[in-house]
């Protein structure tokens, strides 16, 4: 694979030789399913097929949200997916989630079992089914879909652009990273100029706007994300370090970043959740964020 500015793309692509970088094992240009795999379930209604990335991490810090504001009605099966494995290319996943990518959703409280699957979906199908982290009023409302719509649209360049050439290509090429870069650098700057003037991204409250930038963004000024802390100077943005921090602190966050993680202190790390109860062998109080 060429690293420099020769390369000449042909007329036609064709799909002749890996990627390379991290994930090149599990990159494709076709859909669908690989093999036959059913998947499990278990006793709740909602069940969810995830991993502890910043997607994943969204939905279950949403759950603990919701199960913390008294929602019983939110008790959830979380089911570790390992995508380097994968596990997202088996036939029940892909039923569940056409697009193979985490986290999927299926909800069998009805009649019929709903399935939603892109993490801003699952969040706003939550919140609109429990009537909670989404304000009623119509200011409120569309001030909070901003900034969660605003988060679909730009988290692609952190993660698919700057996460990958920074931290998993093959090799480093100044170009794209540079690129990427400056975009980050723009976005979090969006970000702490809304932050200077409001507590939450939506306003007043904490919304599912707030939950869905905060493992991204959140993540990536405490140091979780790509190593790039220092590189991007994440310091400099106070406003996002005092809403992160905020977030942090919250039980609930701090659950639902442990639950289908497999990175970190041990201690920090919950595959598979099926019950409150899941998380009493890792006393709250004690909780560890690697």
């Amino acid at each position: 694979m060429s690293t420099t500015e020769d390369y000449t793309p042909p007329k036609v692509w064709t799909w002749d030789k890996e990627s390379g970088g991290r994930f090149a094992n599990i990159n494709r240009p076709i859909a669908g399913a690989t093999h036959e795999k059913e998947l499990p379930v278990g006793k709740h209604p909602l069940q969810l097929y995830s991993l502890g990335t910043p997607n994943g991490v969204k939905v279950t810090v949403m759950l603990e949200e919701l199960l913390a504001a008294g929602h019983t009605g939110a008790e959830y099966d979380a089911w570790l997916i390992r995508i380097g494995e994968g596990n997202q290319f088996g036939s029940g996943f892909v039923d569940v989630n056409p697009n193979s990518k985490i986290p999927a959703l299926l909800d069998r409280s009805g009649p019929k079992p709903i399935r939603v699957f892109e993490s801003g979906s699952i969040l706003l199908y939550l919140a609109e089914k429990f009537g909670a982290f989404l304000p009623k009023d119509v200011a409120g409302r569309t001030e909070t879909l901003n900034w969660l719509f605003w988060q679909m649209g730009s988290a692609p360049y952190l993660g698919g652009g700057f996460g990958h050439f920074y931290a998993y290509a093959p090799s480093k090429m100044e170009y794209p990273i540079n690129r990427f870069t400056m975009e980050v650098k723009r976005q979090l700057d969006v970000l702490d100029r809304r932050l200077a003037e409001s507590e939450y991204l939506g306003g007043a409250d904490y919304t599912i706007a707030d939950i869905a930038v905060w493992p991204w963004y959140g993540g990536l000024v405490n140091g979780w994300l790509y190593g790039a802390a220092e590189f991007l100077d994440v310091e400099s943005y106070k406003n996002i370090r005092r809403w992160a921090d905020a977030i942090g602190a919250r039980p609930a966050a701090k659950r639902g970043r442990m639950v289908n993680r497999v990175q970190g202190d041990l201690s920090s790390q919950l595959h598979e959740r099926h019950d409150a109860s899941d998380f009493d062998t890792k006393t709250q109080d004690k909780l560890t964020i690697a």
